[in-house]
């Protein structure tokens, strides 16, 4: 099933039908919170969006510029949502320098679950902290 293209589009269903959220309620209230951009403005949801518009997404500590290609008011399957917009090239770098960072500053666990030993250092000392008579 191939989606069906029209002229213009409301803002939402747009979104909704790229994928960029699961439903049109969601992209709703990404839209009222200011998380989405039009033309570097912010919109509204009703807004009629055309191609070769330019949106800015901001999903959680993401933020995605695009190029808007073509309109459909339909959603389909992950390639053909792709097929209706354009990353800039820009914005892929910068989000690719963000995973770097975020890859850099995360906090190292220690290797595995404690051993046998360790684990029973562990249950004798909380029994000996909360005074438990069975220790």
């Amino acid at each position: 099933m191939t989606p069906r293209r029209v002229d213009s589009l409301r803002l939402d269903k747009w979104l909704w039908a790229a994928r960029f959220y699961k439903t049109r309620n969601l992209a709703k209230q990404a839209i009222d919170s200011g998380h989405v951009k039009l033309d570097g403005e912010r919109a509204k949801t009703s807004k009629e969006l055309r191609p070769g518009q330019r949106l800015q997404l901001r999903r959680g500590q993401e933020e995605i510029e695009l190029l808007v290609l073509a309109l459909s008011d339909q959603r389909g399957g992950a390639p053909e949502a792709q097929t209706l917009y354009e990353e800039t090239a820009g914005s892929r770098e910068r989000r690719a320098q963000a995973a770097l960072e975020r890859r850099a500053n995360a906090v190292q666990h220690p290797d595995g679950r404690p051993t046998r030993q360790q684990r029973r250092a562990i249950l004798g000392y909380k029994r000996g902290a909360l005074g438990d008579p069975s220790a």
